[in-house]
């Protein structure tokens, strides 16, 4: 007899970062909502490194901030230590990166979660999704318990057929020993998506107690930044120091004499490891030039003593391992409470899916996170609310919101994904988006407050909040274009070695000549009671004008190729002019406009060419 677990609009499954903010997304909005995890210990648990945001990464948090999501509110509160990388870099690549007491994000996490409404949480596997063949209609439990929907997002994170790996030892595991989900790989093959293996990895945990710290280089936080959420006051007076040291000549020796131990080096990893963060063997052999690697001692919470030794991830064997931990500066008599280890998990191809997350072959079917062929908290999340979001929006009737490369990063994170695939974890970077003057992590709000609010996601008090700020701030812009007299700026300008000017300037004209704003402003006057944070992104536009206006033109012009729409039923293979290879990748991956179309490998412009004038006839 079917045991009915209930019904339901839409079901979740998975509680990680990416499960947890599409189901706030879903449940906000007004959709009935269940969430199936393996286990309520691990809601938004941070598997590996205890932080958030970082290059790029910092600038999606502020996004999903801006569009009314979770993740930058609770990593404010948990926050151990807060800075802005590449200070010394120019705005559009500067992020915030936060040191998370990850105990404290799972459970503010969680209590956000069981103190939502229209959100049901629920323990259990997810054995198999269902559908009429075209549709998805409910999830079966592998206690054969039927939740009823006609929305499922799949969140399943690296838990899918995990298996953990040190040296000659490996076990059937999700991360951090929690356990994995061996159930749904098969149903998913069955409805059509294309499986594939990746793999990550994680450094050991080290008793902050047997570690010398008097012997290294301290990393302090910073105090005059903002926080990651919009809706924060402000960051921590107090924060935790971060330690810096380096790997040895003989950490390396140690790895080199065990290589033949290595389930990287031996074959037995057979998963696809990410590229831009390998284990510290793979460093050490692709780069055998260098004779050390910076490491970051950063802790793990307020209420433990453990330390996580950033960059030294590893699938060695326990032994090795223990032995070139302690060739370490500062680490020599350290005591490892959690080794490291390797994991390999089930993911599919991103390209079986719409920009909206949907997968192409059932209506209501969305994947999100890692599950999609990505690494990181902050883009499994970013791809979590948009999927929860377009969920949503399509029970209400309504279109997906699709987010430009010009728009977000997570526009470039999802486009990146359904457009051009990816064959191992992707890692989102500043070098990844065109138009990063335009997506600094100073103005998500000015760029996706609105079109959170749009789709029902942006509280009354969050856009409250944005409105004053959007008031401030073009009040604020206004002034800064104000004209002063030569008289009345000549005291500055000579300060900074410049003469006196013939002409009126405006605070925007100095900027420009690289004189701080806040000096500009205590000389001049006129931005009394404009925060901080508004008087930033004031002096950041003024000093970037032309680029600026130059990137514009450049969106605009690009931007007429998003607006040439590709029909849903357009026949590929038989367009002729365009290349075999061409008409193969356009009907697999089924763009949606020329724009799209362009960004596809193997899509030359000659090709592009022939489908205008594909469209034109057709017209």
């Amino acid at each position: 007899m079917e045991f009915i677990e209930g019904h339901y609009q839409a079901v979740v499954i998975g509680a990680g970062h990416a499960g947890c903010e599409a189901a706030l997304a879903l449940a906000r909005t007004g959709i009935k909502t269940a969430m199936l995890t393996l286990n309520l210990d691990s809601i938004a648990f941070m598997a590996c490194n205890p932080s958030i945001g970082g290059t790029a990464k910092g600038q999606i948090v502020r996004e999903i901030d801006a569009l009314g999501g979770e993740m930058g509110i609770n990593a404010d509160k948990a926050l151990l230590q807060i800075r802005i990388l590449n200070r010394g870099k120019g705005a559009a690549v500067q992020s915030l990166r936060g040191q998370e007491d990850k105990n404290l994000y799972h459970r503010l996490m969680k209590k956000t979660l069981e103190e939502t409404e229209n959100l049901r949480i629920l323990q259990g596997e997810a054995a198999e999704i269902l559908t009429d063949g075209k549709k998805v209609t409910g999830v079966r439990t592998a206690f054969g318990g039927v939740l009823y929907c006609s929305k499922v997002v799949v969140a399943t994170g690296v838990y899918l057929n995990g298996r953990v790996i040190a040296g000659e030892w490996s076990a059937p595991s999700g991360p951090s020993g929690f356990q994995p989900a061996t159930l749904l790989t098969e149903n998913l093959m069955n409805l059509g998506f294309t499986v594939r293996r990746f793999k990550t990895g994680t450094p050991a945990r080290v008793d902050g107690r047997t570690i010398d710290f008097s012997r290294l280089e301290v990393q302090e936080g910073e105090k005059n930044v903002y926080p990651f959420s919009f809706m924060s006051e402000g960051v921590p007076a107090v924060q935790k120091p971060c330690y810096l040291t380096y790997t040895t000549e003989e950490t390396h020796r140690i790895i080199r004499e065990n290589l033949h131990r290595s389930p990287l080096f031996s074959g037995t990893i057979k998963g696809t490891g990410p590229r831009y963060c390998p284990s510290i063997e793979d460093k050490v052999v692709r780069f055998a030039d260098k004779d050390r690697h910076q490491l970051f001692l950063e802790p793990e919470g307020a209420d433990t003593h453990e330390v996580y030794v950033q960059g030294l991830s590893t699938s060695l064997p326990h032994d090795v391992q223990r032995d070139m931990y302690r060739t370490i500066k500062g680490l020599e008599n350290c005591e490892i409470m959690r080794y490291a280890y390797a994991i390999e998990y089930d993911c599919i191809d991103s390209l079986d899916l719409y920009p909206s997350l949907e997968y192409k072959k059932i209506e209501g079917l969305y994947t999100a996170g890692q599950i999609n062929g990505t690494s990181g908290y902050e883009e499994a999340a970013a791809q979590g609310l948009m999927a929860g979001l377009n969920a949503s929006l399509s029970l209400r009737g309504k279109d997906p919101l699709i987010l430009g490369r010009d728009e977000a990063y997570i526009g470039v994170l999802i486009d990146d994904l359904v457009t051009k695939g990816t064959n191992e974890p992707y890692r989102m970077m500043t070098s990844r988006a065109e138009h990063r003057i335009v997506l600094r992590q100073d103005d998500p709000d000015f760029r996706l407050t609105e079109k959170g609010r749009g789709a029902g996601l942006v509280s009354d008090e969050r856009y409250e909040r944005f409105l004053k700020r959007k008031e401030e701030y073009l009040c604020a812009k206004a002034q800064s274009e104000i004209k002063y007299k030569p008289k009345e700026t000549e005291k500055l300008l000579k300060k900074h070695g410049f003469n006196t000017a013939n002409t009126a300037l405006s605070a925007a004209d100095l900027v420009r000549r690289a004189i701080p704003f806040s000096e500009i402003a205590e000389c001049l006057g006129g931005y009394e009671g404009v925060s901080a944070r508004t008087l930033e992104t004031v002096e950041t536009d003024a000093l970037y004008s032309g680029y600026l206006e130059k990137e514009r033109e450049l969106i605009e012009k690009q931007r007429k190729y998003e607006e040439k729409l590709l029909p849903d039923d357009t026949d590929y293979l038989s367009i002729k002019g365009l290349r075999l290879e061409a008409r193969q990748k356009l009907d697999k991956i089924r763009p949606k406009n020329l724009g799209q179309a362009g960004r596809i490998s193997g899509v030359s412009p000659a090709d592009i060419t022939v489908l205008m004038v594909y469209l034109r006839t057709k017209k």
